[in-house]
């Protein structure tokens, strides 16, 4: 019992607070880098290693923001809910970070010192997709108790507008992953990597053999529903996540910077790590329903693993440097997106989420389970 519990608080400390969030720094040194590039700027490039010449392209300049969040003045306006108003960023972070729990960031690890493997999740969980959800969905207190509690009008519309936008797309998010979940038979996020380890990625259901490619029948069919789920979640993440273009919630154009109008310091830098740890958070969960988490394409992992089923040590090392290429790879996606596509009017956003993937998803359904009933 002692053994599981170090472990699991290895495992804890090890993905939540050495990978995603220094992730989640460097997720803003690459927004504004690459932000930069597509707009022919520099972006910050000067802050490395103190008192030396040695700059490092830049890379110090997350510690640094961090340093200056810590040390800006904490104002608190006197017109506020004082206790809501602590109490909102947290609400926005924690969830975010709570979800990472159930996100398979390896297959396992076989340590000699150790009678078992090691499962590289924090909870394997058989309701991982379910668990997201319900979690991810609590951030929204946070952005309404903040435009509430800050008793401005700006706040105010902005913490409306994203819980609006957020149930909206909450629906159009859960029915989406309904094709998905058929075509696995599985909601538990583990099993359903090992599958595509086997068979295939979901949007790459290829597999390699020494006879060369195959893809079978059903796979080819069940392409296109996948395609359109992928799609339909890929944009309501977007839309969960407030991101651009649907960053309505705190859209500077209109109510200067939403619900976080009334923030400073480390209040503000918990909005703003709870949107970057969403979005992380976000890629993962797209990487691992659609893009095979930590498996190798063309289901190449099989190769290496040995008749008894044991996944070797560096293969399990190699996979916690697969799954976070591809997140990463999606991350740049994600920022890409925001300075490439203008932002949605509010009517718009709701009529593509209500009008168009509403509908869409549920015809997905229909057609992801007609197909599988054909071959069952």
């Amino acid at each position: 019992m002692l053994t599981i519990l170090i472990i699991t608080l290895i495992k804890i400390i090890g993905f939540t607070f050495l990978m995603i969030l220094p992730l989640v720094a460097y997720s803003v040194y690459a927004e504004r880098r690459v932000s930069a590039a597509m707009q022919d700027r520099v972006g910050p490039n000067r802050v490395g290693i103190p008192f030396t010449k040695i700059r490092l392209a830049g890379l110090g300049q997350p510690i640094v923001d961090g340093l200056k969040f810590l040390l800006k003045e904490d104002f608190t306006p006197n017109h506020v809910n004082k206790f809501y108003y602590w109490l909102a960023p947290a609400f926005v972070l924690i969830p975010a970070l709570l979800t990472c729990a159930v996100i398979p960031f390896g297959s396992e690890l076989n340590l000699p010192f150790l009678d078992d493997p090691v499962k590289l999740v924090i909870a394997d969980l058989n309701v991982g997709p379910l668990f997201i959800f319900a979690i991810a969905s609590l951030s929204v207190y946070g952005i309404v108790l903040a435009g509430w509690s800050s008793n401005s009008k700006y706040s105010f519309l902005g913490g409306v507008r994203s819980s609006a936008q957020m149930i909206s797309y909450e629906i159009c998010l859960g029915l989406s992953l309904v094709p998905v979940l058929l075509i696995f038979g599985e909601i538990n996020l583990t099993d359903i990597v090992k599958q595509q380890s086997e068979n295939g990625w979901l949007l790459l259901p290829v597999v390699w053999n020494e006879t060369g490619f195959h893809i079978s029948a059903e796979s080819a069919l069940l392409w296109i529903p996948a395609m359109i789920a992928f799609f339909i979640f890929t944009v309501s993440i977007f839309a969960e996540t407030n991101r651009t273009p649907f960053d309505l919630p705190e859209c500077e154009t209109e109510l200067v910077a939403g619900y976080h109008t009334e923030y400073s310091s480390m209040k503000f830098a918990l909005f703003f790590l709870g949107e970057y740890a969403a979005m992380i958070i976000g890629s993962g969960l797209i990487v691992t329903l659609f893009l095979g988490g930590w498996s190798l394409p063309f289901g190449l992992d099989q190769n290496f693993i040995g008749d008894d089923g044991l996944v070797p040590w560096w293969l399990g090392l190699a996979h916690i440097g697969v799954f976070f290429a591809k997140v990463i790879a999606f991350i740049i996606f994600f920022i890409a997106v925001r300075w490439t596509v203008p932002r949605f009017r509010y009517d718009q956003l709701m009529k593509l989420g209500w009008v168009v993937f509403f509908e869409a998803a549920l015809v997905n359904i229909f057609v992801a389970a007609g197909i599988i009933m054909i071959f069952k």
